[in-house]
Parts: structure tokens; C-alpha cells; sequence
């Protein structure tokens, strides 16, 4: 039997949910904005580990199984707080940095597939034309090199070596 009323009628008063999401919204929105903005496009494990934790952290403090906002808040808090100091331990301290973030996997290397790296991340041949496709290379002789980066995307090197011709932009 479906209790019609227990679906439809919130246990929390209406205007309590909608200022606890305001709240969690705009604090999440400074905290990810401000404190933790990112210079890369790309999406690292740390950040999406947090993404999941701030999730469940704030879905409590929005739902009313934390008595305050601010339980919530402290707890999202405390998690961003854990991301940026590991991201500044990855940035101060070289030697600590492969714990912290992976470095790149190579998977191409002179036009050759090393198919002992392939394996090492359970990269089928397949998977690694596709993504050369994706950059532009149709075939894997034509890339130099190509690499799994740390953060899970590739990255395609083609063309000669010509450090000579290396120039800086600012």
C-alpha cells in the first residue's frame, strides 16, 4: 500500500530546506571558486574524490540529518581544506608529488605502442587508436609519443624534435 501523504508531504518545513540549500550553495560555490580553483581544464582523482564527499556531506546538512547548517558546513569545510593541502603538499614539495598526483604513463614512443604500459592500465589497442583518433592521429606511426596523463586524459606528441625552434609564451 503506498502512503500517498508520507510521498507528498515534506517532513522538513518548505522554507527550511529552501534557506539550507541556499546556504550550502553559495558556501560550496565560494569554497570551490575561490579556495580550490584550478589553472588546468582537467579533473583529477583528488577532485573528484571531493566532489563525491562534499556531495554527501552537503546532501546531509540540505536534508535536515545534521541538526545545523553549520555541521554540514564544517564537515564540507574540513574536506576542502584536506584537497588544498594535499594539492599544496604536490606543489612545495617535488619529491612527495608522484604520491599525490600520478605522472604520466607513457604509451607511444617512437611510433610503438608499449603494450607493457597498455596492459599496466588495462588499455586495450583499441582504446589507445581511439584516443589518437580523437587527437588527430590516424595512425599510432605517426605519433612520437603519447601518453596517459595523471589525471586519466591523454596527451599526443607528433612531428620531428626540433628544440631550436622551441618558443616561450607568456
Amino acid at each position: 500500500m503506498i502512503d500517498w501523504g508520507t510521498m507528498f508531504v515534506p517532513d522538513t518545513p518548505v522554507l527550511e530546506v529552501m534557506v539550507r540549500g541556499t546556504i550550502l550553495y553559495l558556501a560550496l560555490f565560494f569554497l570551490l571558486r575561490v579556495v580550490l580553483k584550478r589553472q588546468s581544464g582537467a579533473t583529477s582523482v583528488t577532485d573528484l574524490l571531493v566532489i563525491v564527499l562534499i556531495a554527501d556531506a552537503a546532501q546531509n546538512a540540505m536534508a535536515d540529518d545534521y541538526k545545523s547548517v553549520t555541521d554540514g558546513l564544517v564537515l564540507v569545510a574540513t574536506i576542502v581544506f584536506w584537497a588544498f593541502v594535499l594539492d599544496f603538499v604536490a606543489f612545495r614539495f617535488p619529491s612527495l608529488r608522484r604520491m599525490i598526483q600520478p605522472g604520466p604513463l607513457t604509451l607511444v614512443k617512437d611510433g610503438r605502442v608499449l603494450r607493457r604500459n597498455l596492459r599496466k592500465e588495462l588499455i586495450s589497442e583499441d582504446e589507445l587508436d581511439a584516443q589518437l583518433r580523437r587527437q588527430g592521429v590516424e595512425h599510432v606511426e605517426n605519433a612520437r609519443a603519447a601518453y596517459m596523463e595523471g589525471d586519466g586524459s591523454f596527451s599526443v606528441v607528433t612531428g620531428e624534435h626540433h628544440p631550436a625552434e622551441r618558443k616561450q609564451a607568456f
